[in-house]
């Protein structure tokens, strides 16, 4: 969008320009009007140290380290090119080297931010207290979150998409354009807008971010709670049936085995309430008619396979599907009280037992 000059008769775009074209160098001029005037890219933020650069068998350097009102630290690239370059992979860098900082590593560092010579940790610790409103050092508090700030004359596609996902993944960073217009008298003026996350799109991406960190977190309950469910299965099941001996203890809802033929597997899958121990069929895509056919020979000796097995077993031949499946189901599931987990794994592990021996014979001798 472009900047006008309005004046008594009409509106004047004011012409664009860059910073090259404008003699604006981005370490000896864009950041130093910057770090002198931090509040243009945050008014919450207290410059901390400039080029900071204090890593281990690293010569990298952070352009602006900052603090927000939050105790979070800040770190602040800046570009003065069009298209951003790679300055997100060089912040996520430098973000994660810094966000082992402490507080005390924090005044150091400010203090010889402020006067190398002759640093003043006193003075540093004072100014950062007031600034976060501290009466004393709240270490639990301190460095919660590192954020990142990009700030440059413009960004690529790339970069804005890479910025988006990382967003998603609840990562606290922001785009800011500064791009540069020259009046006809020769003033320079900057435009600085934020253009990612949108500022008046904040509160909805927090609400859909608090919903995407809930859902997140119940990925991750559920799958360690399925990794222990499986642990547990695996160590009844090694003194009674060796289908899975060879198997370890995954996230997943289902561990399979073989059962001597390609296209067939022996399968434990457990769900929130219920379990259920399967022979699944599948030759891959393409063979659709070929499982389907495997799955009516083993069919029409149903009666024979489900004395075998002592049970009803459910048929699945799933028409619509590219694979089909024989199951029997044990009440009780990951998400069961643990309390209840040996019963249903004895339960499971009992019926595989008897699902392969009722199916291993029939499977190898299948003609179809």
């Amino acid at each position: 969008m472009p900047i006008y000059h309005v004046n008594q008769r009409e509106l004047k775009v004011v012409a664009e320009t860059t910073f090259g074209a404008e003699g604006i160098m981005e370490r000896k001029d864009l950041q130093r009007m910057l770090r002198g005037q931090i509040s243009v890219l945050d008014e919450r933020l207290m410059v901390i140290a400039e080029e900071f650069g204090e890593w281990v068998d690293s010569s990298r350097r952070i352009d602006l380290l900052c603090l927000d009102a939050d105790a979070n630290l800040v770190v602040v690239e800046l570009k003065r090119t069009e298209d951003g370059g790679h300055m997100e992979l060089q912040a996520l860098r430098y973000a994660a080297m810094v966000s082992a900082m402490t507080f005390e590593q924090l005044v150091d560092t400010n203090a010889r931010y402020r006067n190398k010579a002759s640093p003043d940790t006193d003075a540093a610790k004072a100014s950062i207290m007031e600034f976060l409103s501290w009466d004393e050092v709240y270490e639990d508090q301190f460095a919660q979150d590192t954020r990142i700030i990009l700030a440059a004359a413009d960004f690529s596609k790339e970069l804005t998409t890479a910025v988006m996902w990382l967003i998603d993944r609840d990562i606290d960073i922001r785009c800011i354009r500064m791009k540069p217009y020259r009046m006809p008298d020769g003033t320079v003026l900057l435009d600085v807008q934020q253009l990612i996350p949108l500022p008046e799109a904040t509160a909805f991406q927090t609400q859909i971010g608090v919903k995407k960190q809930a859902e997140r977190q119940n990925r991750t309950v559920r799958h360690e709670l399925r990794l222990k469910f499986w642990e547990a299965l695996l160590e009844v099941a090694k003194s009674k049936c060796d289908v899975h001996s060879n198997r370890k203890p995954t996230s997943d809802g289902w561990l399979s085995g073989g059962i001597n033929r390609a296209g067939f597997n022996l399968t434990y899958v457990t769900r929130r309430t219920d379990s259920h121990v399967e022979l699944w069929i599948a030759h891959g895509t393409g063979q659709t008619a070929r499982t389907k056919a495997a799955f009516n020979a083993l069919a029409a000796q149903k009666a024979a396979i489900e004395a075998d097995f002592g049970a009803s077993l459910d048929w699945q031949e799933l028409p619509q599907g590219e694979g089909s499946r024989i199951r029997y189901v044990v009440d009780g599931g990951y998400k069961s009280p643990p309390e209840l987990w040996p019963t249903i794994h004895d339960a499971m592990v009992n019926a595989m037992v008897r699902l392969d021996n009722a199916m291993r014979q029939r499977v190898a001798q299948l003609s179809y």
